[in-house]
């Protein structure tokens, strides 16, 4: 996916093909209620998540998208950082993909027409949607956003969105797939907070302390943890079959583990990790 010409940034956004509304101006979106949510299914799919942090923080990023499609039912699911350049130019970098777009990973998008910048700005969750005009203007050949979830993170300075697609689909997520995605937005901020403390300690030691520190914190993160103790107590709290309140145990056992890694992690002299 490359670059917006000039021209583009003469146009207003609607002739641009993209529409961007703020979910908290967007009424309509408040009364969906379109899927039977599967407890069980939902503490699993963000116990995997906690798991992976713990035993393969690498793949983090690809896990999150993963569940996203899984938890959300969406046809498109994916991770934006805000990237700016020497020369100070900014493009987003689609860090992880997954779905119909996925063969769009490491995608470079320009600020404008950009619903992650204007989500970024506003600093709120966003409802989009992506019609052809914008396609065209990319140069490029995309099936159409019909509906769209769109969510800012933010690590120190950097910044980034994660979001979820349908394609045809014109009201596919609801109120629930927003407390799911809210989830998430934290979940990628830790993973590219990990990320970008093992590159720091990396430069900043030398070989033999880097590679001993970073074996140390491999499966590190910083909070926030909260969206998962929620979700882990609400499990727990729901009149449903035995095997919902084991998952909440087992979730509650990982979260015990992150917690752990997050002190060990916040005891380290602030020098050492930024």
């Amino acid at each position: 996916m490359g670059m917006a010409s000039a021209s583009g940034t003469e146009r207003t956004l609607e002739e641009c093909g993209l529409e961007v509304i703020e979910l908290d101006k967007y009424p309509a979106f408040a009364k969906r209620n379109l899927h039977l949510r599967d407890p069980a299914m939902e503490t699993e799919g963000i116990r995997r998540l906690a798991h992976a942090f713990v035993e393969n923080p690498d793949t983090i990023l690809q896990e999150l998208v993963e569940s996203a499609i899984d938890l959300c039912g969406a046809d498109s699911a994916g991770i934006s950082l805000k990237v700016e350049g020497k020369d100070g130019a900014i493009t987003y970098h689609w860090v992880a993909t997954a779905g119909k777009y996925a063969h769009f990973l490491n995608a470079m998008l320009p600020p404008y027409p950009s619903a992650c910048d204007l989500c970024i700005q506003r600093a709120r969750p966003q409802l989009f949607r992506v019609s052809k005009p914008f396609f065209d203007l990319m140069e490029i050949e995309a099936e159409t956003v019909t509906d769209g979830l769109l969510f800012p993170w933010q690590v120190d300075d950097t910044h980034g969105t994660v979001w979820i697609m349908a394609h045809g689909r014109e009201d596919a997520f609801d109120s629930n797939d927003c407390r799911v995605m809210r989830a998430l937005a934290d979940f990628a901020a830790m993973g590219i907070r990990q990320q970008r403390q093992q590159k720091i300690l990396m430069e900043q030691a030398s070989a033999a302390a880097a590679a001993a520190m970073a074996n140390e914190l491999a499966h590190s993160i910083n909070n926030p943890l909260q969206s998962l103790t929620n979700i882990a107590y609400l499990v727990a709290e729901c009149q449903n079959a035995v095997d919902t309140r084991m998952l909440a145990r087992d979730m509650s056992a990982d979260l015990a583990r992150l917690s752990a890694l997050v002190k060990k992690l916040l005891a380290l002299p602030i020098n050492r990790v930024r």
